[in-house]
């Protein structure tokens, strides 16, 4: 992006969000901020990998790692596991049977 369009978006998004005057914002802020929008909204890191023209899926993992919330939400839609109940070595005949031919 040349910094001239860098600054033409910079003042359309101040114009809409007075806070961001006082923010220092370069290219790479609204590319950071493209990918962890498009993170959030579903898009799989390789694609978002391959538009950014990352070398690599580990430098596009950086923006996964970063969202606290996306974290709790994926914890909050994993289920427990289902595990059936243990029993007793006392009580399975295989096992007892096993130790009585030692």
């Amino acid at each position: 992006m040349h910094p001239s369009d860098t600054a033409k978006y910079l003042n359309r998004a101040q114009a809409k969000a007075p806070s961001l005057r006082d923010k220092r914002l370069h290219p790479h802020s609204m590319r950071h901020s493209t990918a962890v929008y498009l993170l959030k909204s579903g898009i799989d890191l390789s694609t978002i990998s391959q538009w950014l023209e990352h070398a690599s899926l580990n430098t596009t993992n950086r923006y996964a790692t970063i969202d606290i919330d996306m974290k709790r939400e994926a914890l909050a839609r994993v289920e427990s596991p289902k595990t059936a109940p243990m029993t007793s070595w006392r009580t399975d005949a295989t096992i007892l049977e096993w130790l009585e031919a030692l």
